[in-house]
């Protein structure tokens, strides 16, 4: 019978210990709209945590306060390091928050707005600025063509 209890015990501290979720090291630009969704999140995060502390304290469920805790702690963090980049140049040049449609090898054309990391959202045409499609075209202007993971992809358009 003390095994069983040591075991369920073990699970339970397990489940308790989540690894926190890792921050990036790369500066923490947002566009308006990534501020606003990390202001919701970290809203969000503050809730869980209020929940989980009064749903019976830590022993009644370990576990959703762990994670109410990681993610209370990474979305501080995130909202705490936020760099508010306002609109992008109009230079015509890639740049954070530049909408660009490229053109790729097989002829796909696509459309990607380049964003904050907790923004992005590739489905959406959300890319982030450290992904290496849009390292790659940083900089770059419209008729410039890039090479990203060997394939060529050409910038159709700047906005």
């Amino acid at each position: 019978m003390a095994v069983a209890f040591t075991r369920e015990e073990d699970a339970e501290s397990q489940a308790a210990n989540l690894p926190d979720r890792p921050v990036s090291t790369a500066p923490n630009f947002v566009t308006p709209q990534g501020l606003a969704l990390i202001e919701a999140a970290l809203a969000e995060a503050r809730a869980a945590y209020t929940a989980a502390q009064s749903g019976g304290g830590v022993a009644a469920d370990r576990t959703a306060m762990a994670r109410a805790t990681r993610d209370l702690r990474y979305w501080s963090a995130r909202r705490g390091s936020a760099q508010l980049v306002e609109a992008a140049p109009t230079d015509e040049t890639v740049a954070f928050a530049s909408t660009v449609s490229i053109e790729r090898e097989d002829g796909r054309k696509q459309t990607f707005r380049i964003v904050g990391e907790d923004e992005a959202d590739p489905a959406k045409g959300a890319i982030s600025w450290v992904s290496p499609l849009a390292g790659a075209m940083m900089g770059k202007r419209a008729g410039d063509v890039v090479t990203v993971g060997g394939a060529e992809v050409e910038i159709v358009s700047v906005g």
